[in-house]
Formats: C-alpha cells, structure tokens, sequence
C-alpha cells in the first residue's frame, strides 16, 4: 500500500506558521527571470516578429492597395492594425499557453514545495504574456512606418496601446487552454483554433465587409471586440459599448476558466 507524500505544510503540523512571503512570492526577480527565459527561444522571437510582418506584407500592406485611403489613415494602416493585434493575441496565448509544458515536465509539482503561491505564479505567467506581446506590436507598427502606412501620430499611440490591451484577453485564453488541454496536443489546437477566431472576427478582413450572417455570428466571437476597439481610432468610428461587454465577457470567461482548472491541477499537485 501508498501513501501520499505529505505537503511541506503540513509537515510542519504543530510547529511554527510557515512564513508566507510578499505578495505570495511575485516580485520583479521573479518577472525578469520569466521573461528572459522567453526571450532566450529563438522560435518564439521568431514566431512573435516574422509570422505577422509576414502575413502583413501578404496581405499586400505596402502594395498599392495600401496606399489607397481609409479613415483617417490608409489601408496599408488598417492591415498593419490588423496583423499588429493578431500577432500580439497570439504570442500572449503562446506564452501563457507554456504552463501544459511546465505541468508536464512537473514543474508544477516543483513550485509546491517552495513559498511561491500559485496564484503568485500565475500572475507571472500573465504578465510575462502582455510583455511578450509588446514584441509583435513594435515590429509590425515599425514595418509599418516604412513601408507606407500612415495616420495621425495621436491616432498611431492610440492604436498601439489597444493592439496590446486586446492581447489581455487572449493571454486569459492562453492559461486556460494550457491547464485544460493535453501538452502534445495543447500546441495545435492553439495555432488552428487561433487563426479560426481570427477570421470569425473580422481580424483578417474588414468586418463591415463580412457577410450580413458572418458579421452576426463575428459579434459572439472572443476577437470581434478587441479587433473593433483597435480599429475605431482608424475608422473614426463612435465607441460602442457593445465592443466593451464583448471583451469584458471573453475576458471573464476564460479567467474564470483558468482558475477553475487551475485549482483542479493544483489539487493533483
């Protein structure tokens, strides 16, 4: 017969308290390290740079096409928006999405036995994630700048800081489906199921050239909202608080999510 390998906590039953650190553990070291770790893999610098200047580029942003007015900017602007929020959506995912890994390789079971709180590591993952995601943001807003893409500068800043807000919600996704799914399979689900929202969004496309049906269906998916905010301040669109509940209740879905198969791995642990 087994018997479970006791928690260190409860090793200590009938001593003293054991010390509780700082904000469960989160601190800056801590932060610096993960990013570093990140920023040392070759593939994800390269995933997080190349892949959206490249579909950039394809999906003729500095063709003459995207010299062609739109808003208050051209189209070439619009594109590089486009390919900016994608590419910051999907590094965040991919960052946060690396805990089906660590759980694999029992790194999980590892952070157990030290003074890290769980929910202090987690919130390094998802900050880690928005880091990352600025990569993707600079390169395709640079790329931009020279080849062709013009708007306002206030109208520039504005959409940068939106291309990043809108990765928030996918790095939410990201820790869900990195505690939901299997790490071999974790991966690819991502890369296709990512790419399908994108286009349910109207990520890839201009939304108000969708389908009468597709813009419908566009409007319940997790990157419509992000993908209008973004591009409003181009369009000179009004804000339109549906774009609001429908980040906010991604948002609150996926969060939820992770904490619930977050607890349940912990359980395991």
């Amino acid at each position: 017969m087994t018997t479970a390998a006791a928690h260190p906590d409860q090793t200590r039953a009938g001593g003293p308290a054991p010390r509780v650190p700082r904000l469960g553990g989160l601190n800056p070291t801590l932060v610096r390290i993960e990013v570093l770790r990140v920023a040392r893999n070759a593939r994800t610098l390269a995933f997080a740079v190349v892949m959206p200047v490249a579909i950039y580029f394809a999906f003729g942003g500095s063709g003459g096409l995207g010299r062609q007015a739109v808003g208050r900017g051209n189209v070439a602007a619009y594109s590089m928006i486009s390919m900016a929020l994608y590419g910051a959506m999907t590094v965040a995912v991919m960052t946060a999405a690396s805990v089906s890994v660590e759980r694999a390789q029992g790194w999980s079971r590892q952070l157990r036995l030290t003074p890290l709180r769980p929910q202090a590591y987690v919130a390094v993952k998802a900050f880690t994630a928005l880091l990352t995601s600025l990569l993707p943001v600079v390169a395709v807003n640079a790329v931009g700048l020279l080849s062709g893409a013009t708007m306002p500068s206030d109208v520039w800043v504005l959409s940068m800081l939106l291309e990043w807000f809108g990765a928030a919600v996918l790095a939410a996704f990201g820790l869900f489906m990195g505690y939901l799914l299997p790490t071999e399979n974790s991966m690819q689900f991502l890369g296709l199921g990512l790419a399908l929202m994108a286009f349910a969004g109207g990520v890839f496309y201009p939304f108000y050239l969708m389908d009468p049906i597709l813009q419908e269906v566009a409007r319940f998916t997790p990157m419509w909202g992000p993908s209008m905010v973004a591009h409003a301040v181009l369009l000179g669109d009004a804000f339109d608080w549906v774009w609001a509940l429908n980040i906010c209740a991604w948002l609150a879905v996926f969060a939820t999510g992770a904490g619930l198969m977050f607890r349940r791995d912990t359980r395991r642990v």
